[in-house]
């Protein structure tokens, strides 16, 4: 098969598309035969060799976690999926023809190979985020970078509970934010203060996504620090908010159907950029740009 790989940590520049061994299921996995894959904020994290902790990389590195595609064999253990099967889901290495997913669930039939794919990382974040902030009906949250993957899904699901939601991005996505539900507010110095204008006080609740807004100023949202979530600051918990990476805190399988269900109610869109695998140098340097609309997809 051809995965996307890489030799040496570096940019966009040192990614190839080229021959890798073929993945097999363990027990409790399946195997897809990859139609789409979509690029996250980790993806370039990882190539550039800037993870936390990150080690010499040793031999060749390979790139993606979430996928949508066709099951082609199924691991020891696991039921209720047979070849042939169209899933969405996620796992690791998943930038490739094939791809070994841990949690996964059925795509729904009207909803495109590339929206799948871009659903289940994005979708996964939001609703953890979410829980752990116990957003309901009635609620007001800010989502702190709403226009990207994360955001966009963060902002339909949190509407969809009922809540109202206030989201910052740049002044060209005000529109796209209006359309999925929240209120925009522009992004950057002074931002806490247009959140306070737009909420009139106070917020319940705060996700933030982009990492941009200093925690400080986040607190100053809420009436208690842990009320503010990040999943991109990691320094935010010395100001008392709380920090999530997934771990213990996720709930892939439950989240991934809960996702599968709103697109299939058309309550959550994801706004799609695809590129061909060959080209995925193009949409890595678009993501680590940022201001990126929604998500940006590798497809077949």
């Amino acid at each position: 098969m051809h995965a996307l790989q890489f030799t040496t940590y570096g940019g966009p520049e040192v990614l190839t598309w080229g021959e890798a061994p073929d993945p097999h299921p363990g027990p409790g996995q399946i195997r897809i035969a990859v139609r789409a894959a979509s690029v996250n904020p980790i993806d370039w994290k990882i190539l550039s060799g800037e993870m936390p902790g990150e080690q010499p990389l040793q031999g060749t590195g390979f790139l993606g976690v979430d996928a949508a595609g066709v099951v082609d064999e199924v691991g020891e253990g696991v039921s209720g999926v047979a070849v042939g099967d169209e899933l969405m889901g996620t796992g690791a290495n998943a930038q490739a023809e094939l791809a070994v997913l841990d949690a996964w669930v059925l795509k729904p039939s009207a909803v495109d190979w590339a929206v799948g794919a871009a659903a289940c990382v994005s979708g996964e974040t939001a609703e953890r985020g979410l829980r752990l902030l116990g957003v309901g009906a009635g609620d007001t949250v800010f989502v702190d970078g709403g226009a990207g993957g994360v955001g966009a899904a963060t902002v339909q699901m949190a509407v969809a509970r009922g809540a109202k939601v206030i989201a910052s991005s740049s002044e060209g996505n005000h529109g796209y934010l209006r359309e999925i539900g929240a209120t925009p507010v522009l992004y950057g110095e002074g931002v806490a203060a247009r959140v306070r204008e737009a909420a009139g006080g106070p917020v319940d609740a705060v996700f933030d996504v982009a990492g941009k807004t200093p925690a400080e100023d986040l607190v100053g949202l809420v009436a208690e620090p842990s009320q503010v979530l990040s999943i991109a600051n990691f320094a935010a918990s010395r100001a008392g908010a709380r920090v999530t990476g997934g771990g213990a805190d996720s709930r892939p399988t439950e989240a991934l159907a809960m996702v599968a269900d709103l697109l299939e109610r058309n309550s959550l869109v994801i706004k799609v950029q695809t590129f061909p695998f060959e080209r995925a140098a193009e949409a890595y340097s678009l993501s680590r740009a940022g201001h990126v609309r929604g998500k940006l997809v590798l497809v077949q």
